[in-house]
């Protein structure tokens, strides 16, 4: 039993290392165009609004992606899934490049690559939930949640180091070389049946996938799926040009603010996972907690102009609104395995949390020109409001069991 119980632990440390790292190359490409987006300002090749659609069309294909991918991610090995996109994805990232000086075709492009991006998320949840015990999926989950947090500081680091052009072209060759490893690396876990494929199909006396996910409280983590993502996608995107505009810092300085804030903030996972297992391993007073210390600091966000405690308040709001995040894909996600529709449940979630990131971005790209950096932190605020009321315990008693 002991012997057992060690090579799964070990199995699932292979397993979501692997994942980790895969995860970690996709978040520094994510983040590489809000990392860069003050000196793309300054040096004329783009304006706010600009910015704004671009990361739009990114952050769309990305949404309609996961809706896509993580169906197809319940019929497809993981391996294709995350390997193609990863290469694929770094291919197009460096292709963008050259083609700034074209905005339509580079907006298609920069498209193609949160498209392509979107491959990995769904069914990386998916193989971990089915092959790794339920403490060691929620760790992994963790693990990656926490890579994707430190993908914004790294992309902030490159942005202070190298010129704009040369953030995309490394983060493509990261992502070419992850895609590569993570063929190898599962295609031997396949051999050593570490990982092994759709082992778990929803019964017709569950009521069928639909009916169960209903009864798995979908509807309320939807919710919770939108109004996080636009904060750790969305509000985090904006972060730099905010220090610039706002703050009056230079873009550089700017940068650097941005990588040491996040790499702050990318702890909020671990911290999460703490305050989960002081909490009884109570979901909904977790949730409940990150949404109104989040609501708050984003109040005192508002009300307090000097730069340096600005910048404090700010990290704390954005990593209690990650702590909820942490919540739903970390706990949330890969207790729904028994489903058998873990990545498309996981797709679906995703596919809401980034629509609203992107509509979000529209707007948040206009509201800046027209009612200002003060006005926008209250719509942070009110939206952090919306997951208290949620997630208010009372409401949410049977949640315990069943996550």
């Amino acid at each position: 039993m002991f012997k057992q119980m060690r090579t799964a632990t070990k199995n699932a440390f292979m397993l979501g290392g692997m994942c980790c790292i895969s995860y970690l190359a996709v978040y520094i490409a994510r983040n590489v165009l809000s990392a860069v987006t003050p000196s793309l300002i300054e040096n004329g090749l783009f304006n706010e609004k600009q910015i704004g659609n671009l990361s739009s069309v990114y952050f769309f294909a990305y949404a309609v992606g996961q809706l896509i991918n993580g169906i197809i991610g319940d019929k497809i090995k993981a391996k294709y899934m995350i390997s193609i996109g990863l290469a694929l994805a770094g291919v197009f990232g460096i292709v963008f490049v050259p083609l700034v000086s074209f905005p339509l075709v580079a907006t298609i492009v920069y498209g193609l690559t949160g498209f392509l991006l979107s491959m990995i998320y769904a069914p990386m949840t998916k193989v971990v939930a089915e092959n790794t015990e339920p403490i060691h999926a929620e760790r992994t989950s963790i693990g990656y949640t926490f890579a994707s947090f430190l993908g914004s500081p790294i992309a902030g680091l490159l942005a202070g180091l190298v010129a704009w052009y040369g953030v995309f072209n490394t983060s493509g060759i990261i992502l070419i070389v992850m895609g590569l490893t993570c063929f190898v690396s599962f295609t031997i876990f396949e051999k050593k049946k570490i990982i092994q494929y759709n082992l778990y199909k929803p019964t017709k006396q569950q009521g069928g996938s639909i009916s169960v996910l209903f009864k798995r409280k979908i509807v309320k983590f939807t919710i919770v799926s939108i109004t996080t993502g636009v904060v750790r996608t969305t509000v985090v995107f904006w972060m730099p040009t905010y220090f610039s505009q706002h703050l009056g810092y230079t873009p550089e300085q700017s940068a650097t603010i941005f990588a040491a804030a996040t790499f702050v903030i990318s702890f909020s996972a671990v911290l999460a996972l703490m305050v989960y297992e002081k909490c009884n391993r109570n979901i909904n007073t977790v949730l409940f907690g990150s949404f109104l210390i989040s609501a708050v600091f984003f109040l005192l966000l508002f009300i307090v102009n000097s730069p340096i405690l600005n910048i404090i308040i700010f990290v704390i709001a954005v990593m209690a609104a990650n702590s909820a995040t942490t919540m739903l894909w970390s706990v949330y996600c890969p207790s729904l395995k028994d489903t058998g529709v873990v990545s498309s449940a996981t797709g679906f979630l995703d596919f809401a949390s980034y629509m609203a990131a992107a509509s979000s971005t529209i707007l948040f790209a206009n509201a800046v020109e027209s009612i200002g950096w003060g006005n926008l932190i209250l719509i942070w605020c009110a939206l952090m409001v919306i997951g208290v009321l949620v997630s208010i315990p009372k409401f949410n008693k049977k949640i315990k069991a069943e996550v």
